[in-house]
């Protein structure tokens, strides 16, 4: 009985994770996600089984759209671009914690390619890894607002904490849209968002990633009014459609509002 305890026990030290095996499978992962090339519908990416993003043709697995070709178990697939954030350094992001290693945090900030936050960009403090637990900063599952503050060609992201925007943020929901929809859910000099903010009285924090974090008690009205300018982000006169749909949080008026911008004109047409 002592002994196949023993053995239980050695199995499971077998499958622990130690921080060396951690680092080395995230560094492998953001390698992989290095090497994942652009590539144009009806260009070939690879010969095998097809996956999503692709079809077969003449024996070949080709590209549906524009967008990062990858495998996986021989499966061939193509992540698209279309809707998909690219990054630029100095973009306000938001992030969550994915993985943490030694001296940095590994970001989910909805993008094809991994983030990393270091230490030295995270505090300002001295921090004595041999005593103090990473976690006791950011843990896992924490939702974060940072900086890009740098990007490779290799599509090695850096993070930076060091903005007085910066931070972490609290309870509230997270609501994704199209990155390419962000200026307008900003509107000019910040006019949509801050209308937002005044009818719903809520904190909304703004990502160039597409992702929004929104937090009060009239968050559904805020996030209702976010996915509707997403929407009709092309139509004319919106601003005025918006801000009556924020002076009530009637269910008729919502619907009211589909019904009106159901015919509503569009630019350039």
């Amino acid at each position: 009985m002592e002994e196949n305890v023993k053995e239980e026990m050695r199995e499971v030290k077998t499958h622990v994770e130690t921080e060396e095996d951690k680092i080395k499978r995230i560094k492998e992962y953001e390698e992989h996600a290095r090497t994942r090339r652009l590539v144009l519908p009806g260009e070939e990416v690879g010969t095998g089984r097809a996956g999503s993003g692709t079809y077969i043709d003449r024996g070949k697995i080709v590209s549906k759209v524009v967008g990062l070709a990858d495998s996986k178990n021989g499966v061939h697939f193509v992540i698209p671009l279309n809707g998909v954030y690219n990054p630029k350094k100095g973009d306000g992001v938001i992030g969550v914690i994915t993985d943490i290693n030694i001296s940095r945090w590994t970001v989910d900030i909805s993008s094809p390619y991994p983030a990393s936050l270091s230490l030295s960009e995270a505090v300002e403090e001295y921090v004595d890894l041999t005593k103090n637990d990473l976690t006791k900063y950011f843990n896992y599952g924490d939702i974060i607002f940072a900086k890009i503050s740098s990007v490779t060609k290799s599509k090695k992201i850096d993070l930076s904490m060091r903005d007085k925007r910066c931070r972490k943020l609290y309870g509230g929901r997270i609501v994704k849209i199209t990155p390419s929809k962000v200026p307008r859910v900003i509107g000019k000099n910040g006019s949509m968002v801050e209308l937002i903010k005044k009818k719903t009285g809520c904190q909304i924090v703004i990502g160039q990633n597409g992702l929004i974090w929104v937090r009060g008690d009239k968050k559904e009205l805020a996030i209702e009014a976010i996915l509707k300018i997403e929407e009709y982000a092309h139509a004319v006169g919106l601003t005025n459609k918006i801000e009556e749909l924020l002076s009530t949080e009637t269910k008729e008026k919502i619907e009211s509002f589909e019904n009106k911008t159901e015919n509503v004109k569009f630019a350039g047409e």
